[in-house]
């Protein structure tokens, strides 16, 4: 039976990932894989998580199953992180799941089982967003998310609302847009948050970047004036990247609510898709999450990390900004974007022209990783920009 399947084309992320590799150059950079990395391009274990793991090893007395929930005391620590510590936390339960990609993919399921049939989204957006509504077996529709002058396009999202049902589900970024940068202003979400409610839409925010844009609080000013607006919502976090637990896989889906009915019932049929997905999430980087969230002092190291990596994050962005304008490439508006990704017009055959003649791993998109580029490679990176500019 296997010989009717047919092939699929590789992952275009982890064909570069495996270029890079292959590449011998010492000079080589890689922009493509969305880690983030110091100044020297390490990507180190935050000293916090370190201090959690050596408790956990100290203290942990068992390993046995947690349940589809997985760890509920990491899930409840995020809670006024994540909702702000006045929210009513009897609106919002949740669950651990492997990854902001399980939080985004339980939530779609969840959604289709509730009785949503389409997901509006804005393009560019993460490619794995497309594919987890594509496999759900739900329509996509699109609008763009970026306008011609670079910021964030109101008027597209105002648009697709128009053309919203209330069977429709919106899929919105909460912070440090992937791939583009570009996120909506505080004045936008003002806007955004009272015509999701006016038209009965079921928004779903992806927040997987939180502290990495502008701080904690200021990252989730979206989410939660959504939530202030809204009688329901759906929310798909990521662990991962603000406390760097990649391939640990931390994440977490919450359900908010009007009524105490609903939320069981959210979380009832969320805990089924689990158990049938994946069983139980892996547990150990949620616990460490959970360990440092517990205690001031690894919170208060946490938090000072966090601003570390995105204060660097914004270094680097200024200094590509100074650069202007690099031949027909805009270089400033870098500068005003947030989170780890950010797109370059780059033609195709520019893109592999700046990977062949310079060693510079991209995206087949555009798409860069700001946190790719160490202190020493900032401005061989521009001059390689400037040499194929008009290629």
């Amino acid at each position: 039976m296997l010989e009717n399947l047919a092939p699929q084309p590789a992952d275009a992320l982890l064909a570069l990932i495996k270029l890079h590799n292959a590449d011998p150059r010492d000079t080589k950079i890689d922009l493509g894989v969305g880690v983030y990395r110091t100044a020297d391009g390490a990507t180190p274990v935050f000293k916090a998580i370190k201090a959690a793991e050596a408790k956990l090893l100290a203290d942990q007395d068992s390993k046995a199953y947690l349940g589809p929930e997985g760890d509920m005391g990491f899930v409840n620590a995020l809670i006024p992180y994540v909702f702000g510590a006045d929210f009513d936390t009897a609106k919002v339960d949740g669950m651990q799941a492997p990854g902001g990609t399980g939080a985004v993919r339980l939530a779609i399921e969840v959604a289709k089982r509730a009785g949503i049939r389409r997901v509006w989204m804005g393009t560019p957006s993460w490619p794995n967003h497309a594919q987890i509504v594509a496999a759900s077996g739900l329509e996509l529709k699109t609008f763009k998310h970026t306008a011609a002058d670079g910021t964030a396009d109101l008027p597209a999202l105002k648009a697709a609302l128009e053309d919203a049902e209330p069977t429709d589900l919106v899929l919105l970024h909460g912070c440090c847009h992937n791939p583009t940068g570009v996120d909506y202003t505080p004045a936008q979400w003002d806007e955004i948050a009272p015509l999701l409610a006016a038209k009965g839409v079921l928004p779903l925010i992806d927040l997987a970047y939180q502290g990495l844009g502008e701080g904690m609080d200021a990252d989730a000013y979206g989410l939660r004036k959504v939530l202030a607006a809204v009688p329901e919502a759906l929310v798909a976090y990521s662990c991962d990247k603000n406390f760097g637990l990649y391939r640990d896989r931390v994440g977490a889906f919450y359900a908010v609510t009007a009524d105490k009915e609903a939320l069981a019932k959210a979380m009832s049929n969320g805990a089924t898709i689990a158990r049938a997905s994946w069983s139980m999430p892996p547990d150990h980087g949620a616990a460490a999450v959970r360990l440092v969230l517990a205690d001031a002092e690894l919170t208060a190291l946490w938090l000072a990390e966090l601003d570390e990596m995105r204060d660097r994050m914004r270094w680097v962005r200024d200094r590509l900004a100074q650069a202007q304008q690099v031949g027909p490439i805009a270089m400033a508006p870098l500068g005003t974007q947030n989170g780890l990704f950010s797109m370059l017009p780059l033609s195709s055959e520019q893109i592999l022209a700046i990977r062949e003649r310079h060693g510079v791993y991209m995206a087949g998109t555009g798409r860069i990783n700001i946190a790719g580029l160490t202190n020493g490679n900032i401005d061989q990176f521009i001059e390689a920009l400037r040499d194929i500019a008009t290629a």
